[in-house]
């Protein structure tokens, strides 16, 4: 790892119980994901948050793939999360097959680029993020117009789950890894 910024000490040895996760990330992206060496102090726990996303990340999930990416985006735009930012960017970029909504989840109450769907659900994601939550009764009413209870649930969870692994990220200083890069420009928050 090159150049860590974070104020604890990256694991240099990744734990053997770990190598499952490790091989995938290094065939997805080349090379082991900063925040593993950072989880990998407590490899039963960074097991227990792989499954808990990888369940969101299923196949058969309430939301589409790239409404997951969006929402994980902006979360992690929205807690200063550089790894994260980098990470999931890159993941929207590749399920929208562009750049274009990378480019403006940061400004989407601005861009015409996101539809009414795409809109409250970036709206939940901030309401949700804010310390305390602030989801008041018109956004509610809004959520159960575009989306069940059950997507709503899923939703809530996926947006927890990324409130959690960019505040864990962001507090370590964990880096970004120069994921999005390799795509045309720079679409970091």
């Amino acid at each position: 790892m090159n150049d860590p910024q974070s104020w604890v000490k990256p694991l240099t040895r990744i734990p053997s119980s770990l190598k499952p996760l490790v091989a995938t990330q290094k065939k997805h992206y080349g090379d082991v994901l900063h925040p593993t060496r950072w989880w990998g102090r407590m490899p039963f726990l960074f097991w227990l948050v792989a499954l808990f996303v990888g369940f969101l990340e299923r196949k058969k999930a309430r939301l589409t793939p790239v409404m997951r990416a969006l929402l994980m985006t902006r979360v992690s735009q929205v807690c200063y999360c550089a790894f994260c930012v980098d990470a999931n960017s890159l993941r929207l970029a590749e399920r929208c097959g562009a750049l274009d909504k990378v480019l403006q989840v940061a400004n989407w109450q601005e861009s015409t680029l996101f539809n009414t769907e795409e809109r409250v659900a970036l709206a939940y994601a901030d309401a949700v993020t804010a310390t305390p939550p602030q989801v008041d009764a018109a956004l509610k009413a809004q959520m159960k117009q575009h989306f069940t209870e059950d997507a709503i649930t899923e939703m809530t969870a996926l947006i927890a789950f990324q409130n959690l692994s960019a505040r864990f990220n962001a507090a370590l200083e964990i880096p970004s890894q120069g994921l999005c890069d390799s795509l045309k420009g720079r679409p970091h928050a």
